[in-house]
């Protein structure tokens, strides 16, 4: 079972960079979409509201969570389709 595992482990790795990098520009076509601007703000942009900076914070989090969840789930199954082994048992 440990196997599934370790085999997948550098398959995961690939998977969850992709993943972020998918999830970075999920956020920013979304950000640019709903406010019009071509940067979201960040914690240390001083010319920045609170509630703008919270805002983007919780945006980019929901999105990462469901591309990253979205690309992981699609990457075990390809793995199982391949291989016939679950990659998390």
């Amino acid at each position: 079972m440990r196997t599934g595992k370790l085999m997948y482990r550098p398959i995961g790795m690939v998977v969850g960079v992709v993943g972020g990098i998918a999830a970075t520009r999920t956020f920013n076509k979304t950000w640019k979409l709903l406010t019009h601007q071509e940067d979201a703000p960040d914690a240390m942009d001083r010319d920045r509201g609170w509630g703008e900076i919270l805002a983007a914070a919780a945006v980019q989090g929901a999105i990462y969570a469901v591309v990253h969840a979205a690309v992981n789930r699609g990457g075990a199954i390809a793995f199982r389709r391949g291989t016939g082994i679950w990659p998390g048992h």
